[in-house]
């Protein structure tokens, strides 16, 4: 096999036209791509739009947000020069490249950048020096025209945030919690915000929870009806929706039950990192959480209570079906034993020359059915 090596066409100094092979060629072609032609450096061009998953940067003095979009580093750099400025950075699903960028600006842990583009945490507070990574787990209330064995009663998802001294990022997985409404209705209270990354997080966790009092709400209204479903003679009440209410109640409450440490972390006198005047705002919300909490216990309860209900009435049902079997076949043992007595075809047996013998041994066993049946009637077996 022949060697061909391949030759590129390049201008010489003379005006010439030389061939120099291709080895030579692909140096100098690499080369162009990164030199402009007086010998500069070339920046780099944006190969296309690429998704951003930042929401919203503001920048916050005194309680007020400065206007404009600012570029999340020079907000930064601005509330470090303000003595009560902080940065609101709101992100919805980031990539893990932009975390990266982000969390070299901020300084964040890269075990808590991990888990809040991973997005699969229990609630927890955790300390990172000085910067909090607080993890809340969002629900909502899916509407729905009737309950069935497919039907999703609860969305879940959820909210990181990163509390700094002079930041606070949201991390937002999932749509159950949108939290531009909560800025928007922070950005009213000056007051509040004056107390810095901790207003935010405190209105954050606020709407969370009372998104979790929604669900509870109208979780109640499903169990009314799926219990009055259940006693209902009239309906079939199947086990398998009282199985999925039971599925979306257990989702629920795992979003729920374990905020309550987190809360009293925060809540707790020890705690310096949240200002005293926040940690009254913590407390009513960890009132609403116990409350929640309560009624997602008796709802379980409750729902046990239903399931015990039903297979109660399916283990009834069955046994009912039994005696009817039982007492049918009772009433056709007296047809079966007296067509076998007279099927033996012995030469001496009582009343086979009788005349009436037939249409006797006929009313004999309908009298017997009859009497039978009223019994079993009687019984309530019938």
């Amino acid at each position: 096999m022949t060697d061909r090596v391949a030759r590129d066409r390049t201008a010489g100094t003379d005006g010439s036209r030389a061939l120099r092979p291709r080895a030579w060629s692909a140096p100098v072609r690499a080369m162009s791509r990164i030199l402009n032609a007086d010998g500069s450096p070339r920046t780099a061009q944006p190969a296309g739009p690429e998704r951003s998953g930042i929401v919203d940067c503001g920048l916050y003095v005194d309680g007020e947000r400065r206007p404009g979009h600012p570029q999340y580093a020079e907000a930064l750099a601005a509330a470090r020069q303000e003595q009560d400025g902080f940065v609101w950075l709101g992100l919805h699903e980031p990539d893990l490249a932009e975390m990266t960028e982000i969390a070299a600006t901020f300084g964040l842990h890269e075990l808590a950048v991990e888990d809040a583009v991973k997005a699969q945490q229990r609630p927890k507070l955790e300390h990172f020096g000085e910067i909090v990574f607080l993890v809340l787990r969002t629900a909502r209330y899916c509407e729905h025209a009737e309950l069935t064995e497919n039907s999703e009663v609860v969305e879940t998802g959820q909210v990181m945030l990163f509390i700094g001294p002079h930041f606070v990022i949201s991390v937002r997985h999932g749509d159950a919690c949108r939290l531009a409404p909560v800025r928007a209705d922070l950005e009213a209270k000056r007051d509040l915000l004056r107390q810095g990354p901790w207003a935010v997080a405190y209105a954050i966790t606020d709407r969370v929870v009372d998104l979790y009092l929604e669900v509870a709400d109208r979780l109640e209204d499903d169990l009314d009806v799926l219990e009055a479903d259940v006693f209902d003679r009239q309906s079939s009440g199947r086990i398998q929706r009282i199985y999925q209410m039971k599925r979306e109640l257990v989702e629920f409450k795992r979003a729920v039950a374990p905020l309550q440490r987190p809360l009293m972390t925060l809540t707790s006198q020890v705690n310096r990192a949240v200002p005293q005047e926040v940690r009254r705002y913590f407390r009513d919300v960890q009132d609403h959480l116990s409350r929640t909490v309560e009624q997602v216990n008796s709802y379980d309860d409750l729902l046990n209570s239903i399931l015990q209900a039903r297979l109660a009435q399916v283990t009834v049902d069955q046994n009912n079906d039994m005696r009817k079997i039982a007492a049918w076949a009772a009433i056709g043992a007296v047809w079966t034993a007296i067509a076998g007595i007279y099927g033996m075809n012995f030469d001496n047996m009582p009343e086979l020359k009788w005349t009436y013998g037939y249409p006797g041994v006929w009313a004999l066993m309908l009298a017997a059915s009859f009497t039978l049946y009223r019994l079993f009637r009687r019984n309530g077996w019938l």
